[in-house]
């Protein structure tokens, strides 16, 4: 409903799939629901490591500081064996496994982003381009009312897979040639770098979606000699 404008629309097409209440096709088990757990514990250790890794910088009790020492290296060990948890589960489950192969192919992805993105947005592969980048957050959201015309924004979507992208979307940038063409494109068309990495994250969510429907891996096209 994000990109109706008009307020009465939006609450007649929101009453309107409440009432119909369509049938959903997202990915689910067992296995993707320990995924989404683990993921999420990941997401706090880390939080908290920061916390610990901050106050190391302005503790100057010898005893504190062995503590916080203490307490950092216990969250390291904690994360590496939510990581191990996690390839192991996915190994467990064949549908996972190959998704998780998928966006492990596409460039800048990573086993932790892979990991967010498989338990975050559990819809990738049933959506079209548009509802994919609307439920990420990254599409362009209209503010216009009849003559009116705002200017164009992206609001609401999917924050911590967001997030998780954001670092993938900087590593294409420089390491995968599609993205990092396009986000050269953008920035000498004079796009401000944080618009060019938002259409890269775009991009890459379209992407994966695309790949992970086609139940195929990502493969660079290259020019005919």
């Amino acid at each position: 409903m994000q990109a109706k404008t008009d307020l009465v629309d939006a609450c007649v097409l929101a009453q309107f799939g409440a009432f119909l209440k369509p049938a959903t096709t997202a990915l689910s088990g067992p296995a993707l629901e320990q995924i989404k757990e683990l993921v999420a514990a990941r997401r706090g250790l880390i939080q908290q490591g920061t916390r610990v890794a901050n106050r190391s910088k302005t503790t100057i009790i010898p005893l504190l500081k062995r503590q916080l020492k203490q307490s950092g290296a216990q969250v390291e060990r904690h994360i590496k064996a939510i990581d191990k948890e996690c390839r192991e589960i996915t190994a467990s489950d064949p549908v996972l496994a190959q998704r998780l192969a998928i966006l492990l192919s596409i460039p800048s992805i990573g086993e932790i982003t892979a990991m967010a993105v498989l338990a975050e947005m559990l819809e990738l592969g049933e959506l079209n381009d548009k509802q994919v980048a609307s439920l990420l957050g990254v599409a362009p959201i209209a503010r216009d009312s009849g003559a009116f015309q705002g200017k164009r924004h992206i609001r609401g979507g999917r924050a911590k897979l967001r997030q998780a992208l954001y670092m993938a979307a900087l590593v294409a940038t420089r390491f995968n040639p599609d993205m990092k063409r396009k986000y050269q494109a953008l920035i000498k068309n004079g796009k401000p770098p944080k618009v060019a990495i938002t259409a890269i994250m775009r991009k890459l969510i379209i992407l994966a979606n695309a790949l992970i429907k086609d139940n195929r891996t990502w493969s660079e096209i290259r020019p005919c000699v």
